[in-house]
């Protein structure tokens, strides 16, 4: 079979009946919401009690009555250092199950295109930075992830295997740090963005004179609003068929200490900032290079601060007891 081209267009019509799985968590509703705004009509979407996907026969079962043409795998059991560091074994078990049940299925029920999430987490604790999508598998991964970072290497492999053996047109980005509307704000289990500002909430509801991150506040991370990934997303799927992954980020870092500053700053909290250094720091530094994505036509369209303050807007909008604390 003839091998796409990279950076070829098919075109998706847009009554394409597109299946995205994890259509609840925070990349997958914003995908949903990204196709919805772009006019594409025909979105399917199944919760986790309609449809387990590390269940092998009930996700060919909903294959074989749905036949998507389109698949985005969003679907992923994630979490932060402290969640990744207890569950490790639960971390790999069911993203490999849900990866190898969605990217075996597409390829046997014949979808057109299938794009998987990977995350950049999932490149070498001292990868060269910026990071370019090369360097993925030269080095050792960061042991507060490494369950994670192995399970989703794999599914991203698969897809380029599948490719390359079948022609499947099987696609993989590597969105970096993430934030936005339907964000996990609980404390033991969410990311650094949405945990401070759930702690800085918390400290000036109560009115506390100060409150406690993680680590020393040195490491350097990029940060992309949510629904700007999800537009580079649509983006790929209409216009990209490369074997390699694409990373998709801002190319702009700040330390984690700037980022609480800035944080506070938004919440309105006037206290101190203790910093743990007892505590894990996590990767020293984790920035991606973009080039290649902006080479491809697309970069991103919301600064930092003003998608902190978006998504402090919609926590603040939010029921708590419906929220992920």
């Amino acid at each position: 079979m003839q091998k796409l081209n990279e950076g070829e267009n098919r075109g998706i019509r847009k009554a394409a009946k597109i299946y995205v799985a994890g259509h609840r968590g925070l990349v997958g509703s914003a995908i949903v919401r990204s196709l919805k705004d772009k006019g594409y009509s025909n979105i399917v979407v199944r919760t986790h009690s309609e449809l387990d996907l590390t269940d092998q026969g009930a996700v060919r079962s909903f294959f074989e009555a749905e036949k998507p043409e389109y698949v985005v795998l969003a679907a992923a059991h994630v979490g932060g250092i402290n969640a990744n560091r207890t569950y490790p074994a639960d971390f790999i078990y069911i993203n490999s199950m849900i990866q190898c049940n969605v990217i075996k299925a597409s390829h046997d029920y014949k979808v057109k295109k299938l794009l998987f999430l990977g995350s950049s987490c999932i490149y070498p604790r001292m990868a060269p930075q910026p990071i370019k999508e090369s360097a993925l598998l030269t080095g050792p991964l960061e042991e507060t992830n490494e369950a994670y970072a192995v399970a989703k290497i794999s599914g991203m492999e698969m897809c380029k295997f599948f490719k390359r053996q079948y022609g499947d047109d099987f696609i993989s980005c590597m969105p970096t740090n993430l934030y936005g509307p339907n964000d996990n704000f609980d404390l033991e289990n969410s990311h650094v963005l949405p945990a401070m500002i759930r702690k800085f909430h918390d400290a000036k509801v109560s009115g506390a004179e100060y409150t406690e991150l993680w680590g020393d506040g040195s490491p350097l991370r990029e940060f992309l609003y949510v629904d700007d990934m999800a537009d580079a997303c649509v983006y790929l799927l209409e216009n990209y068929s490369g074997e390699e992954h694409v990373n998709i980020g801002t190319g702009k870092e700040i330390t984690i200490k700037e980022l609480a500053e800035t944080v506070r700053d938004i919440v309105g909290f006037k206290g101190e900032i203790r910093w743990n250094t007892d505590m894990p720091n996590g990767t020293p530094r984790k920035l991606c290079d973009v080039s290649k994505l902006h080479s491809i036509g697309w970069k991103e369209k919301v600064d930092l601060r003003e998608g902190i303050r978006l998504e402090y807007e919609w926590y603040l909008s939010q029921d708590k007891k419906d929220l992920k604390l």
